[in-house]
């Protein structure tokens, strides 16, 4: 612990940069006699639609920087998930049903728009049981917070009467920031009305610091006089993130980019409601294959779910980390390079020392606890497999990576045997549907012709091999034939290319993967020829000098 400890403080990993300076924030508080007796980290959710990819994303993050501050200091912390479930709902969201009744619900706080679904007591108690049923599937420890309750159950109370008391100051932060015609009609306080239930964006006729109440005009001339206690009343979404700081005592938050020109507002209302600022991270948004900034209202973009069906936890993990500040598209032909990149990383974490540890994403995704990866072979390498093999079923695949690993079972190997599942699924609904295979080349016919009597005879092969190192100056020993070693094979592969002229082997494998797998990217083709077999290599290069697979 005291290698990590060390390697943390040091460590240019990004959430150690954030741990540290929270570290520092509460050493300040500390001196000053005003520190808590642990750190709050806090990270917030608009229910206005179903959870989304980025949601999760923010939790996961908070939760790397959280993991590291724990590394490098022993204040005991806490993670608090707060849900804006408060919030009238302005825009009904396309991808839900019942959309009628929903538009006959706007502008209600979302815990009082009935289910769309049917199985909850509110739109916004679903959509809270979707955010917490997928940080439950990642194991997330956090502590949820319902800003209904929070306001309705006096919790928030003290800071409310404070705005009262600070309206003034509140509003004169908040105006800079508004255009004329808005800034003509705005308060910071925002009445639920005692008869619709709607959340009304009204003017203040007048702010009472006696008794903590407002007074306004409905939409239809009606005045009333509410008390800013109890649930009545909430804030505008911008002077309630800095109250809610300070009502909390939050010491970090995050937040996309979006949010990030309002952080001056954020922690300046935080002040003058007696709070101090949080440390905060701003993170750049995900984008849809499209390069669309991805929206819980519109449905566009990946879901956990859908990254779920088709890779593990711990790859959508592992590329949530990823540079964090740089945008980032969200789409399904990201998941096999985050399958692959991860498990690459797994392999490596247990050579490192504590230094490369902590810099590995796999230290951050787990903490200390990183599982060794069992992958047999990489996930792109099943995808290919499962192409040229036409398998539907995990046991077909199964056959042949147990003859390329003969120690490998579904038992023994639980990772691969969930990686086998995944490339199933995956390789049918993305990869098949967009193969387009060819005929080779008169050029490329004849390497291919040369490459399936290498794949035939030891002679043949490393005559072919021979003939490179001799073109080649390289007077190297030859290799041993060994046609169950990819190394081998794609020794055999290579010379033939170079034998055959072609002076970017790029081509040579390009060619290869468009006759032969419909593709024109693929698997390090000796490697893939192993775990295929070579006898069904050569059946396969039949197929395509034949036309049969185009």
């Amino acid at each position: 612990m005291t290698d990590l400890r060390e390697a943390g403080m040091s460590s240019k990993a990004w959430p150690f940069d954030e741990a540290r300076k929270v570290l520092k924030r509460y050493e300040a508080s500390k001196k000053k006699g005003a520190a808590k007796d642990y750190v709050l980290f806090e990270t917030g959710y608009g229910p206005s639609g179903l959870p989304h990819i980025g949601t999760f994303g923010e939790v996961l993050r908070t939760t790397m920087i959280r993991r590291a501050f724990e590394v490098i200091s022993d204040v005991p912390t806490r993670l608090i998930c707060f849900s804006d479930d408060m919030d009238g709902m302005r825009k009904v969201p396309t991808n839900v049903p019942n959309q009628e009744m929903l538009k006959e619900n706007a502008q209600k706080p979302l815990t009082s728009v009935p289910d769309p679904f049917g199985e909850f007591e509110s739109f916004g108690h679903h959509n809270n049981a979707m955010l917490r049923r997928f940080l439950d599937t990642f194991g997330f420890e956090y502590e949820f917070y319902s800003a209904t309750e929070f306001y309705k159950s006096g919790q928030f109370d003290e800071v409310l009467k404070r705005a009262v008391d600070k309206y003034d100051e509140v509003m004169k932060v908040m105006l800079k920031s508004l255009r004329e015609e808005r800034a003509a009609t705005y308060s910071i306080f925002l009445p639920i009305h005692p008869e619709t239930g709607r959340v009304l964006y009204v003017p203040m006729k007048e702010v009472n610091k006696n008794d903590y109440t407002i007074t306004f005009d409905d939409e239809d001339g009606r005045e009333w006089t509410l008390p800013v206690t109890g649930g009545h009343v909430k804030l505008q979404w911008k002077p309630d993130f800095g109250a809610r700081w300070a009502a909390l005592g939050v010491d970090f938050e995050m937040y996309g980019k979006d949010h990030s020109t309002n952080t001056p507002i954020y922690d300046r209302i935080c002040e003058i409601l007696g709070g101090k600022k949080p440390e905060h991270f701003s993170y750049e948004l995900f984008l849809d294959a499209n390069g669309q900034k991805i929206s819980k209202s519109s449905g566009n973009g990946l879901s956990i779910d859908e990254w779920l069906t088709y890779a593990s936890t711990e790859s959508l993990s592992y590329f949530m980390y990823q540079k964090p500040k740089t945008a980032k598209r969200m789409h399904f032909d990201v998941i096999p390079r985050a399958m692959d990149e991860y498990h690459q990383q797994l392999r490596a974490y247990p050579t490192q020392d504590a230094a490369k540890q902590v810099a590995n994403p796999v230290f951050h995704i787990h903490g200390k606890d990183v599982p060794a990866s069992d992958m047999v072979v990489p996930f792109t390498m099943l995808l290919n497999l499962a192409s040229v093999a036409g398998a539907e079923e995990k046991a077909h695949l199964w056959k042949f990576l147990q003859r390329y690993a003969p120690e490998a079972t579904p038992e023994s190997h639980p990772q691969t045997d969930a990686a086998v599942g995944y490339a199933l699924r995956y390789y049918n609904d993305f990869v098949k549907p967009e193969k387009t295979f060819r005929a080779p080349s008169d050029a490329e016919r004849a390497a291919m012709e040369d490459l399936k009597a290498a794949f035939g005879s030891a002679d043949v092969a490393l005559d072919m091999i021979a003939k490179k190192n001799a073109a080649m100056g390289n007077d190297e020993p030859l290799p041993e034939a060994d046609f169950t070693d990819g190394d081998f094979l794609q020794s055999i592969v290579f010379a033939v290319g170079k034998n055959h002229g072609f002076e970017n082997l790029r081509d040579w494998f390009k060619a290869l993967y468009e006759v032969l797998l419909g593709q024109s990217q693929g698997p390090r083709f000796g490697s893939f020829a192993a775990l295929y077999g070579v006898d069904e290599t050569i059946a396969l290069l039949d197929k395509g000098l034949n036309g049969e697979l185009s």
